[in-house]
């Protein structure tokens, strides 16, 4: 029992150590926020205080939950298919080279195309529906994905690659035995950036025309000059990218516990 307690206590101690500088600083730069627009009495149109922000998100937290379910709803669906076919694409570029010679630079180019200038035309072909966010969604993630997990098959241990080979071991027995273990730190790191920017995208092609979502919380609080709402929005967007982030790596710590072992004669 005393073992356990003193463990709790050592991670939340170290939790402490990790994320209290960055706790303080917020409180310190949101106090710091309240106080420059009181002294300096600045309109609340152009940039409210935080308790006038909080006191929006109190007054439209009745409407808020549709919203936010139809961002997360279209942002989780996106990371999904985004995932799923940017790493399908992943091991086909990894074990074809001809195909990575011939789709590699067009992956790279078409990502000089800038996303917000696609959601007016996803949302002609497929409506104001949910498609067109989800379709964006998994464009924004199909690319950090591919390249990150491409770069993880690319890169495993040739050796390790020739011992399974050597003991009879098929192309699927190396791909799952060798490939996909020795990628999957590399897909993680690009969901984990994918996950990041994907409630962003999600809220960009819904300020373009929706039914529900974040976006059209944004948009129509713009429409009335009302700020302290839309910085209602921005922290609950940021709030839930966090969110995702922090499920991708509890996701990578599950899938790939080699990958957090802590040396011997580390901190315990």
């Amino acid at each position: 029992m005393s073992s356990v307690v003193e463990r709790t206590t050592a991670r939340a101690a170290a939790a402490a150590s990790d994320y209290g500088p960055a706790a303080l600083f917020l409180a310190a730069l949101v106090a710091g926020w309240e106080v420059a627009v009181r002294l300096l009495d600045i309109a609340p149109y152009i940039l409210p205080a935080p308790s006038r922000i909080w006191d929006a998100f109190l007054r439209t937290r009745t409407t808020l939950p549709e919203h936010i379910i139809t961002t997360l709803r279209e942002a989780v669906l996106g990371i999904a298919y985004g995932a799923a076919v940017g790493a399908g694409l992943a091991v086909a570029l990894a074990g074809v080279p001809l195909l990575r010679r011939v789709l590699y630079p067009v992956l790279v180019t078409s990502q000089t195309i800038p996303m917000i200038v696609l959601a007016p035309i996803l949302i002609v072909w497929f409506g104001f529906g949910e498609t067109p966010k989800v379709v964006l969604v998994a464009l924004w993630v199909f690319f950090p994905v591919t390249v990150s997990m491409t770069d993880g098959l690319l890169g495993a241990d040739r050796e390790l690659i020739g011992l399974v080979r050597s003991m009879g071991g098929t192309r699927r027995d190396v791909l799952r035995h060798v490939l996909i273990p020795s990628a999957l730190p590399a897909l993680f790191a690009g969901l984990k950036i994918s996950a990041t920017y994907s409630v962003a995208a999600a809220v960009i092609a819904e300020y373009m025309g929706a039914q529900s979502g974040l976006g059209l919380y944004i948009s129509r609080s713009a429409a009335s000059f009302r700020t302290d709402q839309m910085f209602v929005a921005i922290g609950i967007i940021a709030t839930a990218s966090i969110a995702l982030f922090a499920l991708v790596h509890l996701a990578a710590r599950l899938m790939t516990p080699w990958m957090y072992l802590e040396p011997r004669g580390g901190k315990g």
